[in-house]
């Protein structure tokens, strides 16, 4: 009898969804450590062999499999702990990095400095050669400056080497040879190839991603080798996959080879547990959001389709490879508060793991979100995490009349409703650069939310976006673990190809060998990790602007279409979406669309856990009352004494009215006045705004 686990380690917590061989589950979470994140995830292991009755080694002897989200790359990027890299470029283009696109990134604020590059410049050397965009060779590799970039680069010693040549993708000959000698010349280091890691157009977007792939790859390289080891030495067998920002699962040898494809992979499976947690509702279009300890994750789902940009950014840092469309901001139970010039901030600081908010006792000071939770009353001191932590409410009532309250000349409480409102608004605000600016209207969305702290604010965030129907899945606290075994692996593959979009511009026979030579690699890839061909489908997608446009707009399409040149049906897809995103659409007959590049998407099927449905209950809920505390209610302005149910005792067809707080072992949820909750069949509680 075999275990399944998924597992996502998070700036403050480690979530933990084992699922049993009946299809049961159980929750589980643990502080994250920072220093080194498996320690975590061994010790969380450890803790679900000791409910299971099993020794570590006995446990994990039995577990199938291992779905594992980090943030390991992410932090690395955001702390500045990334590999000592160089970078070998095309002569006269060293500079790209720190040259960007040349576009000022806040248009108004001339004081606003592009981060330092990830590579210095003394790291950053020239090698003579040219490729065209169309693949012929103008002047050939220069052998010697590839020789002598690779002695500096051997005396500076560096982890890792990029490799970034002008117009690459059209004709890797010149980065191969150069990758050669420099795997020859210098073994141990890890080698960053633009045309292996991001075949397109866009010369400062793929330098940055291959950069980006370089920096982090021995540091995902260490922790995955550390992790292994570890889970091999405790007695795992089974197999382990990594989550991917793209919102599927690979091999750890695959993301040794790319190490940026984990760089956004923390939230990017909270999109495919939405799909399953919305079944019972028969949706597939809604918000999902995930508030942790750190950060906030929102994201879009339409029509059973993740919205996945080209166009992301870490740290400012461009991220050219498909991820998840995720906003992410600073804003988690551990966001701290600080007064501005007068004005109230929440974040995007956070008292993380270690020290934690003040009211962990584990030596914080500043007031957090968590804080303002526990004085308002929405949290318990002596239920949080099932009674695991105690919480020291006199600790968070000091934190914020100390940081908060004095400094703005208002009483504690009134301070701490103050920073809880803030934090809903902020987060409102994350909701609509994903929807309102993205040409969808959010109340016609409901939202899904999750993280251990999002239900205590999940009904004032829908009330300020005008959002009515609001989902906490019975996982919410460890909502993206859940959603890591329900995804599929996942593969990218891109090719340029710019032409103008039209029967008889479109070279019909090459644009066929590019879908083939994709085609090609996709099944081998799928292949090598073990998946049948009945288990392999593959999406397609172009990437299409109007000539003369700067960005392009993904538009999906199908292979028959691209395979027997179905201009008109793409054209006009990509008019309609175009309308969407930006108010208008070129269809008059002079509108020239252009071809940019093709995509495909080759996903392999994996086994999904079932999901339980329970037989609805028609019995009342006084029997689930814990009892009840003082909590305050925004409509009110003030304190009332509101009754507190056991979450974990809620089944399919209880039903309550607001105000009211549920609490389970892992979350707390909120309901105000105005709100009513009821359960679904598999566990999940849907309020509902009723003014």
């Amino acid at each position: 009898m075999a275990y399944r686990i998924g597992i996502d380690v998070g700036g403050t917590f480690t979530d933990y969804l084992l699922l049993r061989p009946d299809g049961s589950t159980q929750v589980h979470k643990v502080l994250s450590s920072p220093a080194d994140p498996s320690e975590a995830v061994l010790r969380g292991l450890g803790d679900l062999a000791a409910v299971a009755g099993e020794s570590l080694a006995g446990f994990l002897g039995r577990v199938e499999i291992i779905v594992h989200g980090t943030t390991v790359t992410t932090n690395a990027v955001l702390t500045g702990h990334t590999a000592r890299t160089g970078l070998l470029a095309t002569h006269g283009f060293r500079d790209a990095l720190e040259m960007r696109r040349g576009v000022r990134e806040a248009f108004y604020d001339n004081k606003f400095l592009a981060p330092p590059p990830l590579v210095p410049r003394r790291l950053r050397l020239p090698v003579r050669g040219r490729i065209d965009h169309e693949g012929r060779e103008i002047e050939a590799l220069n052998v010697q400056d590839v020789e002598l970039a690779i002695a500096q680069l051997q005396g500076r010693e560096v982890e890792a080497v990029a490799i970034c040549f002008m117009h690459a993708y059209a004709n890797p000959a010149h980065e191969e040879e150069a990758a050669q000698r420099v795997a020859r010349r210098m073994p141990g280091v890890y080698l960053s190839v633009s045309h292996r890691v991001l075949p397109q157009v866009r010369f400062y977007e793929r330098t940055s991603t291959t950069v980006l792939n370089a920096v982090v790859g021995p540091v995902l390289k260490r922790y995955m080798e550390n992790l292994r080891r570890r889970l091999s030495e405790g007695g795992f067998r089974g197999v382990l996959r990594i989550m991917q920002s793209n919102g599927g699962v690979t091999s750890p040898e695959a993301v040794a080879a790319l190490a940026a494809s984990t760089l956004l992979s923390g939230p990017a499976a909270a999109p495919t547990a939405g799909l399953a947690a919305m079944r019972p509702h028969h949706e597939d279009s809604f918000i999902t959001v995930d508030m942790g300890g750190t950060s906030f994750d929102a994201a879009m789902v339409v029509g059973g389709q993740p919205a996945i940009t080209t166009s992301g950014a870490v740290n400012r840092f461009a991220l050219a490879l498909p991820s998840m469309e995720i906003n992410t901001i600073g804003a988690g139970g551990g966001s701290i508060a600080w007064i501005d010039h007068g004005m109230l901030r929440m974040g995007p600081q956070s008292a993380g793991a270690v020290p934690g908010p003040a009211c962990y006792g584990k030596g914080g000071r500043e007031p957090t979100c968590s804080d303002a939770n526990l004085v308002l009353g929405y949290l318990s001191a002596d239920f949080f995490a099932g009674g695991r932590i105690r919480l020291d409410a006199q600790a968070a009532l000091d934190a914020i009349a100390t940081k908060v309250a004095a400094p703005l000349a208002m009483e504690p409480v009134r301070a701490a409703y103050g920073m809880y409102h803030v934090m809903n608004v902020n987060m409102a605000s994350a909701i609509r650069e994903i929807s309102v600016q993205k040409g969808w209207d959010p109340r016609k969305f409901p939202l899904i939310c999750a993280g251990g702290a999002g239900a205590v604010h999940a009904a004032l965030i829908a009330r300020e976006l005008g959002i009515r129907r609001i989902v906490v899945p019975r996982e919410a606290a460890i909502f993206c673990a859940m959603g890591m075994l329900q995804t599929d692996l996942k593969h990218d593959f891109v090719r340029s190809y710019a032409t103008v979009l039209g029967e008889a511009q479109v070279d019909l026979a090459h644009l066929r060998k590019l879908l083939d030579a994709m085609t090609e690699e996709a099944n081998a890839v799928l292949a090598s990790e073990g998946i049948e061909p009945a288990l392999r489908r593959f999406e397609h997608t172009v990437d299409l602007r109007y000539l003369g446009q700067y960005h392009e707009v993904p538009v999906q399409t199908t292979a028959a279409q691209l395979r027997r040149g179905a201009w008109d049906e793409i054209r006009e897809s990509f008019h309609a979406r175009h309308d969407q995103l930006y108010g208008y659409a070129l269809r008059e007959d002079d509108a020239v669309v252009e071809l940019v590049s093709l995509r495909i998407t080759a996903l392999g099927g994996t086994e999904k856990p079932p999901l339980m449905e329970e037989p609805r209950s028609d019995a009342g809920i006084e029997h689930l009352r814990k009892g009840e505390r003082s909590v305050y209610q925004p409509e009110a302005g003030a304190f009332a004494t509101t009754p507190v149910y056991d979450g974990d005792r809620l089944r399919h067809g209880h039903r309550l009215d607001g105000p009211a707080i549920i609490e389970k072992v892992t979350t707390t949820i909120f309901v105000p006045a105005g709100f009513s909750l009821a359960v679904d069949a598999i566990g999940g509680c849907v309020l509902e705004d009723r003014t």
